[in-house]
């Protein structure tokens, strides 16, 4: 019997004893054990602090960003030997699209999300404030590395994803991982985390991985870890409550499975296409996975008018589904992950029916291709209606984590909204409708309790990615039952894994630690124009002082000629009482052309290639014709940029703090422009 191995302070190593036994959830058979009995976990959050921690730390946020593409170019080599193991799970090769390739995305989608972060190992985190009179004193934030250990336990439903979308943010925000997969599909989670080490692409230290029981993991937390869950809410709420978790003041992040619910517009009518729609979208979160997923839909709400229309759409569209061996091409659903989740389900389902109804499917047999339906973990959809869903609130208080959907009625769009929040808090939620302002109310009302909304019609059908997919951009979590977590959301998520440090000294000081050019330091000057220097040597906070130029009637005009821009504040005097122009005033465009034209150097090609565009904006103070103007241009922030071709021109982006003042030495205009400029090599 082939034993899974542990992945423990950079050597693999099998637990102590028998272990405990995995089967193929398709044919019943016994293939494997684990086992992590015998396990240092303490040694292993040390080595995770001690040495992956500061080798991640280190790295530039650009630098990890490229080790994640890296990781997840050399698992798609190895695409065929995780889909021959995910089927033993009883995925099929959707199912497992969705967590093999689905989780190689989210490290592709992190890798991408590292141009959003500067080339540092910390970064600036929202607005610098001053706080003093004279701009001696400032304040600003920036994020850091915690310098703990990211524990991640996770569920049996997603071996591969659950794993990838949670190390991809962890690795980039620059701290080490241990996964515990749950044991039962920690077959497939030891497989990709094999190739992963085989790369030799992480530094030592990044990720560790237990196959088996997490022993006394949690006895050794620290007040720099951070620990994430997945599972049932029981089990979420006993390790939220761990006292160490408690001491130590632990991030906790959970996301647990949810009562999530989809409704349809009473504005949808039999034969429309939002109907189809509807229809579609529940079969397909019935089906896919067996219905083993968190984002799952387990409560339907319908107009009452169109109950049985309904659920026998949704049950014709189940009959269609052959269930079975997914090694069969035809096959479009395969088992539960094993007899242990099959019973639960039963279980749950048994608690249901006692107030509701099995409409479609059944608990004691169901047909199935190329298997024996007694030896697989193999079950019927299972479609139930719950008549009175505000007395028999079963509904909305148990989950079978299954192919298994509650069908229940409302009269009216504040009773959807009302049955939504009876969930008690979710993970998704999903409207159906192309009535916008039913929407918008459904949203208003029931978004304090989902953590995301699906509004499904017929312009977004084709192209969204569904109700049950969490995508890396957006947070994965939810309220209430569904664990008040958040996981993926873009940047808000590697943001879980940083600290937030307001600090406070002088712009000088603030601009020389950030490396970012703070309003008020001491600007940089020589003899050689910006504009003359390539990428590398161009320093942040250097400045430049420009010449002056006066503004004059003719400038106003022209330019109002020029862009066709004739609003009457610039070119009509008898229309300016009660405005808040004295006279014409010049165009704040204009404003901005001539400030290029102070501080654009035109005498020969130089590095700059390019003006690549304009962050932000502002128009402070009116200029009329006779004021002079003039500009103070200081380097920002400079950002390394990556050549995608060998034949590509090597180059960054600069971010430039554009300052136009007036004779009197006040502001007239503020602007942030950015530059492509070439390198050296």
């Amino acid at each position: 019997m082939n034993k899974l191995g542990n992945y423990v302070g950079g050597n693999w190593i099998t637990g102590d004893g028998d272990g405990q036994l995995l089967y193929n959830a398709v044919t019943g058979e016994p293939f494997a054990a684990a086992s992590s009995k015998g396990l240092d976990f303490k040694a292993m959050t040390e080595y995770a602090r001690k040495v992956g921690n500061p080798a991640l730390r280190k790295m530039s946020f650009h630098e990890r960003g490229r080790m994640l593409r890296a990781v997840a170019l050399h698992l798609q080599q190895h695409l065929p030997e995780f889909y021959d193991i995910s089927f033993r799970s009883g995925a099929t090769k959707a199912d497992s699209w969705i967590d093999i390739e689905g989780g190689i995305g989210n490290l592709f989608s992190y890798a991408s999300l590292r141009r959003r972060f500067p080339n540092e190992s910390f970064a600036v985190d929202g607005e610098s404030h001053n706080l003093s009179k004279e701009n001696s004193f400032m304040g600003t934030h920036i994020l850091v590395p915690k310098e703990g250990v990211a524990i991640h336990i996770n569920a049996f439903n997603f071996p591969v994803w659950g794993m990838l979308e949670k190390v991809a943010v962890n690795w980039l925000a620059g701290m080490p991982a241990i996964v515990k997969p749950a044991t039962v599909t920690s077959y497939l989670t030891e497989a990709v985390v094999r190739e992963i080490i085989n790369s030799g692409i992480l530094p030592d230290g990044a990720l560790q991985l237990i196959c088996g029981s997490a022993g006394d993991l949690l006895d050794h937390v620290q007040s720099q870890d951070v620990v994430t869950f997945t599972g049932s809410a029981s089990t979420g709420l006993m390790l939220r409550s761990h006292p160490a978790i408690l001491r130590e003041s632990v991030p906790f992040n959970m996301e647990a499975d949810s009562l999530n619910c989809i409704v349809l517009g009473k504005d949808v009518m039999p034969g429309s296409p939002e109907w189809d729609i509807f229809i579609k979208e529940v079969r397909k979160e019935m089906t896919v996975k067996a219905g083993q997923k968190c984002t799952a839909i387990r409560r339907i709400f319908v107009p009452e008018n169109k109950m049985e229309d309904v659920w026998k759409g949704i049950a014709t569209a189940l009959q269609q589904t052959t269930i079975g061996n997914p090694l069969n091409k035809n096959v479009r659903m395969g088992s539960l992950a094993g007899q242990t989740q099959k019973q639960e389900v039963i279980e749950q389902v048994t608690k249901l029916l006692a107030g509701s109804q099995l409409v479609y499917g059944s608990l004691d047999s169901v047909e199935v291709v190329d298997a024996d339906a007694t030896k697989g973990a193999f079950i019927s959809p299972l479609l139930i209606i719950n008549e009175n869903p505000f007395e028999n609130t079963a509904s909305h208080d148990v989950e079978a984590f299954g192919p298994v959907s509650t069908i229940m009625p409302y009269k009216n769009d504040d009773e959807a909204i009302e049955l939504s929040r009876m969930g008690k808090g979710s993970l998704v939620s999903s409207i159906v409708t192309a009535d916008s302002a039913l929407a918008r109310k459904y949203i208003m009302g029931a978004g304090a309790w989902h953590g995301r909304i699906l509004v499904l019609d017929k312009n977004c059908a084709k192209e969204s990615t569904g109700h049950g997919s969490p995508l890396p951009l957006l947070v994965h979590g939810g309220p209430g039952r569904a664990g008040g977590g958040e996981e993926m959301g873009g940047i808000r998520g590697v943001k879980h894994y940083m600290q937030r440090v307001a600090i406070q000294g002088s712009p000088d000081m603030i601009t020389s630690i950030t490396n970012q050019y703070q309003a008020g330091a001491a600007g940089l000057h020589d003899d050689v124009h910006p504009f003359r220097k390539y990428f590398e040597d161009l320093k942040v906070g250097e400045q430049l002082i420009t010449g002056r130029r006066t503004i004059t009637e003719g400038d106003i005009a022209n330019f109002a000629n020029l862009s066709w821009d004739h609003f009457y504040a610039h070119t009509d005097h008898t229309s300016l009482e009660g405005t808040l122009f004295e006279k014409p005033v010049a165009h704040g465009y204009f404003i901005l052309s001539a400030a290029a034209g102070l501080f654009v150097d035109s005498s020969a090609r130089g590095p700059v290639l390019l003006n690549y565009g304009l962050d932000e904006l502002r128009f402070v103070k009116p200029v009329y014709a006779g004021a002079t103007i003039m500009v103070r241009f200081t380097c920002k922030e400079k950002i390394e940029q990556e050549k995608k071709l060998d034949t590509d021109i090597p180059k960054g982006i600069v971010k430039w703090l554009v300052e136009v003042m007036d004779q009197t030495g006040e502001q007239v205009a503020i602007a942030t422009i950015l530059t492509m400029v070439q390198k050296k090599n």
